[in-house]
């Protein structure tokens, strides 16, 4: 494993927490905040790699091969606890705080922390958001809690103000691109990719790996352009169909809200680069028939939609709403 924990971008993250561990400075509770997709998991993963490999490469570099690194990259460790709501979007709940708080009692079973890994720590409900905060404060010594999130915002104040905050940024297009031609991607589709990724190494490999999330994306772009002149009994007749799969259409919006941000950037003739540079030609056809208001207000509203959809809003009426407020072209 070479010195940056076989990451690509946030070194300036990866040497804080290796200090931490050589000096014997680790914290009872860090938070990695940023967008999905940046490697908030990996990251946290390979910390834990650090904290507790037997065998490490150098001072705070994990081997990679030891049984301990194998154990925490499969997440099946002995003195590793991954926490996370049922699917992306779902509801972290006050039962699985309650069962990591009996296991972080525990001392370590075969490495020197016990760890504990709350994935996606926003989808908590409050009840459990208020059962961690109990879990930061009775923390044994040899514990150590790892959050991700979105942004620390959306968090309890209280405890984010317990964790050792990251926030972790987009990397640069060119260093996302270059991560996949590392991989074996095509330059041409690497380029594409790193841009659809807008800068996040994760989410741009997964891209890379999986033909179907790429289909999904080219179809629910098209699906959305066809709506923009369809009457409002075909409006309805698609958000009835969108609705029945909670999970696509929440990944439906996420391609909109992607796309529309484009339009919008566009419309306000910023220099930012695009993020779908394979629908540029569109995009500047958009932008030319919408003003910034338009524009703005379509990005807000699948904003809110988004958020809603997480607070279990009925989805058919959320659907409905969204696509009678897209402008008729």
């Amino acid at each position: 494993m070479n010195t940056n924990w076989n990451l690509t971008g946030h070194e300036w993250a990866v040497d804080m927490l290796k200090k931490h561990v050589i000096h014997s400075a680790t914290r009872h509770a860090y938070l990695f905040s940023g967008p999905p997709g940046l490697g908030r998991r990996t990251l946290a993963l390979r910390f834990a790699q650090a904290l507790n490999c037997q065998t490490p490469a150098a001072p705070g570099i994990p081997c990679g091969e030891c049984r301990d690194c194998r154990q925490i990259e499969a997440m099946h460790h002995a003195d590793l606890t991954v926490i996370q709501a049922d699917a992306e979007g779902g509801i972290l709940k006050v039962d699985q705080i309650r069962e990591s708080r009996k296991l972080l009692s525990l001392k370590p079973y075969q490495s020197k922390y016990r760890v504990a890994l709350f994935l996606r720590f926003h989808e908590a409900n409050d009840n459990a958001a208020n059962a961690l905060l109990k879990t930061l404060e009775e923390a044994p010594s040899y514990a150590v809690l790892i959050l991700t999130a979105d942004n620390p915002e959306q968090l309890l104040p209280t405890i984010v103000s317990r964790c050792e905050i990251l926030r972790l940024r987009p990397l640069s297009i060119a260093e996302v691109q270059r991560d996949l031609e590392n991989m074996g991607v095509e330059s041409g589709r690497a380029r594409l990719i790193a841009h659809i990724s807008g800068g996040r190494p994760g989410y741009a490999r997964r891209l890379a790996q999986d033909d179907a999330l790429l289909g999904q994306r080219e179809n629910c772009l098209n699906e959305i352009l066809s709506l923009l002149p369809a009457s409002r009994v075909e409006k309805f007749k698609y958000a009835e169909q969108l609705s029945k799969d909670k999970d696509a259409m929440r990944q439906a919006i996420l391609f909109w809200l992607s796309y529309w941000r484009d339009v919008m950037l566009r419309t306000a003739k910023a220099e930012t680069p695009l993020v779908n540079v394979d629908r540029n030609v569109e995009i500047e056809g958009l932008a030319g028939q919408l003003d910034l208001s338009t524009a703005r207000r379509i990005v807000v509203h699948l904003e809110t939609a988004l958020e809603r959809l997480e607070k279990n809003v009925n989805p058919r009426l959320l659907a409905e709403v969204l696509l009678l407020d897209l402008p008729k072209l």
